[in-house]
């Protein structure tokens, strides 16, 4: 009889594995089942493995950076335990949206050198199994993870969005912050002040520069304090300012408006307000006012679009070139790993780190396109479509061409 080491399809004798001997191979779909589970579950394993242990990498330097401030809020607030938690935890949503791209292809590209390594592809494939057969449970596990990552960028995160405003410095918001002057391009009104408070919505010395349009009254506009109030009640959304130091007597002066639309709103015209206070209208919201770049990066898509529709605003180029990107970022994770799968399954040597090695490889690379065509899209050298598209328009026929045989 002929030894099992000697067979090129046969198995090597593993405790606890659950893949059957290519003699005992057939095509039916239970036995095909076994399979699937088997590379599924090695899959998430190795997937799970590899984001608990980059989180937890990060969750340890950075948490060694901040203990202090984290002590000094747990002695107010609470359990130091349990405020940790709750940062990291949050934490951890975004770190998932930033990684998941990169470890679904480590995970995928582990599973099959590994599958690989132990003859087990070798043995199903005697079986008359194709090798498309054999890798449908690691491509539809890359896909579910690369929509449940969407589905965490568009719903979970932007729900959540105030908690990532803030540190291990100002876990309670209170922390004053310098506010980057902004204009509201629908008015024309540059607002500045000297420090904001994100738990109040609050600006402090707020001081407005008013354009030619509605400086009736003087350039300046000066107060005390201003607050965000959001449309409610009939009322539009904008900045209650109180304590006006500039202009004077603006509590017998009437409201100035901008078109038909009144922009700055006077005691004399509104009931609601005090003698010492006017209210400026304005569809640029606190968040959008300090939130700057972290307010788009944990945005919703459809927030975004609105937020191009938003005359206040005047969002360039990077945030029409990150809603593309967000529409064609799926396409982009299967793109990559149809350019990693074949540099596995094609190599004869077993050395699974070799093989992912070169994967990491594959990954540097199509980043560094991918960061070319960001550049020049965010600089209107190209247009944001295209800087989206341009990552695709390249790689997709590479990975194609050579997933194709292998995947037959």
């Amino acid at each position: 009889m002929t030894p099992r080491a000697a067979l090129p399809y046969a198995v090597p004798p593993h405790a606890g594995r659950v893949t059957p001997r290519a003699g005992e191979m057939v095509h039916s779909g239970g036995q095909m089942l076994i399979i699937d589970r088997y590379l599924l579950r090695q899959f998430l394993q190795v997937f799970a493995i590899c984001f608990c242990s980059l989180t937890g990498l990060f969750i340890v330097i950075d948490a060694f950076a901040n203990l202090e401030d984290f002590v000094q809020y747990a002695e107010k607030h609470g359990n130091l335990l349990a405020t940790m938690v709750e940062y990291y935890g949050y934490r951890a949503l975004s770190f998932f949206n930033v990684t998941s791209s990169m470890l679904t292809l480590i995970a995928a590209m582990f599973t099959v050198a590994w599958f690989q390594r132990h003859n087990e592809l070798t043995a199903i494939m005697a079986a008359g199994i194709s090798k498309r057969r054999i890798m449908r449970p690691v491509i539809l596990a890359v896909l579910a993870i690369s929509l449940l990552a969407a589905a965490n960028r568009e719903f979970v995160i932007p729900s959540v969005r105030d908690k990532f405003s803030r540190n291990a410095q100002d876990l309670v918001g209170e922390a004053a912050k310098d506010l980057t002057p902004r204009f509201d391009h629908k008015s024309g009104i540059l607002m500045r002040g000297k420090k904001t408070f994100a738990a109040r919505q609050q600006i402090q010395l707020p001081n407005f520069l008013m354009p030619d349009s509605l400086d009736d009254y003087g350039s300046q506009l000066s107060a005390a304090n201003a607050f965000y109030q959001p449309p409610q009640d009939g009322k539009p959304g904008g900045y209650l300012l109180k304590k006006v130091s500039h202009p004077t007597e603006l509590n017998q002066r009437p409201s100035l408006p901008a078109g038909a639309t009144p922009i700055l709103i006077t005691p004399m015209d509104a009931d609601w307000l005090e003698s010492d206070e006017c209210f400026v209208v304005s569809d640029v919201t606190f968040e959008q006012l300090v939130g700057g770049t972290a307010w788009r990066n944990f945005s919703s898509t459809p927030e975004l679009i609105a937020g191009l529709r938003n005359p206040s605003l005047d969002f360039g180029a990077d945030v029409r070139l990150t809603i593309h990107n967000r529409i064609l970022q799926p396409l982009m994770d299967m793109t990559l790993l149809f350019l990693g799968l074949p540099l596995v399954l094609t190599r004869e040597s077993r050395n699974m780190f070799l093989a992912i090695g070169m994967c990491m490889g594959v990954v540097v690379a199509f980043m560094l396109i991918n960061m070319g065509f960001q550049y020049l899209g965010s600089n209107f050298v190209i247009s944001p479509s295209v800087a989206a598209w341009g990552p695709l328009l390249v790689f997709v026929p590479i990975a194609v061409g050579i997933s194709e045989p292998l995947l037959e």
